[in-house]
């Protein structure tokens, strides 16, 4: 008679799995890691998750001390759901504008020798340093309507000048790109510095035209600084405070600016902490699609490598 072996435990990987752990906490070099991680850990659960979970407590709690969602309906509705669109919309157009400029200002810049790329960058870079509040004010200087714009559009006699690019959309936009442009060249020049050129003549010997081999061979190559500095503009034009206030009107309200009005002037922490989560969420939207977008490109290219 055939004897049947026995069943491998399932509890054998559970066991092997915990004798390894034990192993790796007992190695002298895995303590000292996690001893000098903790300062670290505590600080991050200090001044960020603990912040975050009381503002989002606070957000879900009413008027009487219970529980509700009252906020966020709020948020959602009438002249909020308003604001919450129109910072949407000028976030993407923000993040539009400044990968135009700025994929026409990294390109120009990489093709530079390398002392003029130095100093090209250097004028990119420094009027970040500058305060926001001075440079605010630098471009209501510039676009008022007795600004420098207006008044050498106007001596060339261009027509409809002087136009209003100040308290409207376009002046919101003008100032909000230029805080994200930085940031927009600095992505682009990296990825566009690490191209091959031989690549590009490699093209051109073969045949492809300017139009095809930008199409066709550069533009797949800086695709994912592209999608990287899209996201990071728009990500961070979306909790952008000072520039739309001080650039935009009424119908350019953003949601940093409601919620300073909820804090300030209406005392309604409850309603500025669920508007603050759902910036949150917004931001993790971002960060994901940014994800996505990664993973995709990369089968893409796998399939075309494959192929």
């Amino acid at each position: 008679m055939a004897v049947l072996a026995p069943a491998p435990s399932s509890t054998a990987p559970v066991t092997h799995k915990k004798r390894r752990t034990r192993v790796s906490l007992s190695d002298r070099r895995t303590r000292f890691g996690l001893l000098n991680a903790t300062p670290v850990v505590v600080y991050l659960l200090i001044l960020f998750v603990y912040p975050i979970f009381s503002t989002l407590m606070l957000s879900l709690k009413g008027d009487n001390g219970g529980f509700t969602l009252h906020w966020y309906a709020d948020a959602f509705a009438g002249a909020n759901l308003e604001i919450l669109l129109t910072t949407l919309r000028i976030s993407a157009e923000t993040s539009l504008l400044a990968l135009v400029v700025g994929f026409a200002l990294a390109s120009a810049i990489s093709r530079l020798k390398p002392l003029w790329a130095g100093l090209a960058m250097i004028v990119v870079v420094v009027p970040h340093f500058i305060s926001a509040l001075v440079r605010t004010y630098g471009w209501i200087i510039l676009l008022g309507d007795n600004g420098v714009v207006n008044n050498t559009l106007t001596d060339l006699h261009f027509p409809g000048a002087p136009f209003e690019l100040l308290y409207n959309e376009i002046g919101v936009v003008i100032g909000t790109t230029a805080v994200m442009l930085p940031y927009t060249v600095l992505l682009l020049y990296a990825v566009m510095k690490g191209i091959d050129r031989r690549l590009l003549a490699a093209a051109a010997s073969m045949g492809a035209g300017r139009i095809t081999i930008f199409r066709r061979v550069y533009v797949p190559l800086v695709a994912p600084g592209l999608v990287n500095a899209g996201v990071l503009s728009f990500i961070l034009c979306l909790g952008y405070y000072l520039t739309p206030a001080l650039m935009g009107g009424e119908k350019q309200t953003m949601v940093a600016s409601l919620i300073d009005e909820q804090v300030m002037k209406q005392n309604q922490w409850n309603g500025a902490s669920a508007l603050g989560i759902i910036l949150l969420l917004l931001t993790f939207a971002g960060l994901l699609l940014l994800k996505l977008l990664k993973s995709a490109g990369e089968a893409l290219r796998n399939r075309g490598t494959a192929s």
